[in-house]
């Protein structure tokens, strides 16, 4: 097909400062294209032959990372372009495409030939040619170095925050298995003993159904206060002693922690009667602690697995990169990656409305986001103060704050915080994300809003995220 007229063309913001003489060599050079809806336009890796400018209709644009296609744009905007856009760039090899384009409606585009543009472009723009070049090889210099280091220190930090939090209920089910071992090596030799006693078969029959009656009590044991703990020990303790019991205010503990009355001593007592009593009240209570250290192991393990689904909940692993998500579970997984930096001085409070709906987002970015704001806020606090995660729903919006009770941000820096490259912090801290990122994030990508409000005392960001799909996600 031909070409737009020179006055069309000069519609579009690319070409609108352009010389007459320019226009007209565009004119003479480019071609409009057609495609229909779903239909592929380009294709990564790719040769680059063509400059792409988006006349009418809707794209999808993916980049392929670790073998799974990763969505990276949508635009329905007029004059938005794709394809060969470094072709100003003098490369030893052939420019490649570095994304799929595909299209979400029927779509036109104005093409124009990679290689005669460069030329001509040289020619027009030889100085800002130059300039462009030179940024350009710099950035992806630079980046790739300053790039790597900062997603390293990043991941280190987030790791650290993990395996912290990892190793206390490993830690605590290694305890508990070996204290485990030793109270059922301590039942089998105090059975062996109960057996020596000559005790009558049906009495054994009882002890045991004792024994499993009050281990299911174990399960429901009541959470007591210190000294509701300390006047319940006291009453066991005096009812060991009266029946000549040796070391029975070791065993009271075992006993209380089990959720134990005296009411439950006398019943043993009435099965087994005064003369195996010692002997039944010791092996009950092995039977007793063995049950609480498997509670605790299998709580400790149950810890571990929700520490990994956290973990895989925050890096997205094996999921979509676009997908409907509850913003709650994103905020829950960034607390447990940062949970190394939120010390005993810190206090967290969520103030969530768990009847908001999923809102269609790339997850795995927006963690990107929760992570640099909370990262900050505790950076602010240094160790004291309260950090409150907050969600509401407002017209068609998911609206999520985060606020800190650090010193604020000065009035001379807030205007700033956006910029690209700005920060505060000395070089080597933070999580290598500034908060440009996360504007871009949640405006460009999302479609939404990030707002700041800051003094003493209190700093609020408040993230806007809509609630139904967006063209240009």
């Amino acid at each position: 097909m031909s070409a737009l007229p020179r006055e069309e063309l000069r519609g579009l913001f690319l070409f609108e400062h352009l010389s007459e003489d320019q226009l007209d060599w565009v004119s003479d050079n480019a071609v409009l294209e057609e495609y229909p809806a779903d239909s592929t336009v380009i294709s990564e890796g790719g040769e680059a032959t063509c400059f792409y400018v988006l006349l009418n209709g809707a794209i999808r644009m993916t980049r392929l990372v670790s073998g799974t296609e990763v969505e990276t744009n949508r635009s329905d905007q007029r004059g938005a372009y794709f394809g060969a856009t470094q072709f100003f760039v003098h490369q030893e090899t052939e420019h490649t495409y570095n994304a799929t384009v595909r299209a979400l409606s029927d779509v036109t585009f104005l093409t124009l030939p990679s290689k005669e543009f460069s030329f001509e472009f040289r020619k027009w723009f030889p100085m800002a040619t130059h300039l462009l070049e030179g940024m350009y090889l710099g950035w992806r210099n630079s980046d790739t170095v300053i790039g790597s280091r900062r997603r390293l220190l990043a991941l280190g930090e987030l790791s650290a925050g993990l395996t912290h939090e990892l190793n206390n209920p490993a830690a605590a089910a290694v305890r508990a298995t070996a204290a485990l071992r030793e109270r059922v090596a301590g039942m089998r030799h105090k059975l062996a003993f109960l057996a020596k006693k000559d005790i009558d078969p049906e009495l054994l029959y009882q002890l045991i159904d004792v024994q499993e009656r009050l281990v299911k009590q174990v399960a429901q044991a009541e959470k007591l206060t210190a000294m509701q703990q300390a006047d319940r020990e006291d009453e066991i303790g005096d009812w060991f002693d009266e029946r000549e019991i040796d070391g029975g205010w070791d065993l009271a503990d075992i006993y209380v922690r089990a959720g134990l009355t005296t009411a439950d001593l006398d019943h043993v007592l009435e099965q087994v009667g005064d003369t195996f009593i010692d002997g039944a009240v010791r092996w009950l209570a092995y039977a007793l602690e063995t049950e609480m250290l498997m509670g605790e192991i299998e709580d400790s393990t149950t810890r571990i697995s929700a520490l990994v689904g956290k973990a895989k909940q925050y890096s997205q692993m094996d999921r979509a990169p676009h997908q409907w998500v509850d913003v709650h579970d994103g905020l829950d997984s960034t607390l447990v990656m940062l949970s190394g930096k939120i010390g005993g001085g810190i206090r967290v409070v969520k103030e969530y409305d768990r009847s908001l709906p999923k809102i269609p987002a790339y997850p795995a970015e927006l963690n990107q986001v929760w992570t640099n704001i909370i990262d900050n806020a505790l950076g602010a606090m240094q160790g004291e103060g309260t950090l409150t995660l907050r969600t509401w729903g407002e017209n068609d919006q998911v609206r999520v704050e985060i606020g800190d009770t650090g010193p604020g941000i000065p009035a001379d820096i807030k205007p700033r915080i956006f910029e690209p490259f700005f920060t505060t912090k000395p070089v080597g801290e933070g999580t290598g994300l500034g908060l440009d990122i996360s504007w871009k994030i949640v405006v460009e990508r999302h479609q939404g809003d990030l707002r700041v409000e800051s003094e003493p005392g209190n700093t609020r960001f408040e993230v806007c995220l809509p609630t139904v799909e967006q063209a240009s996600l």
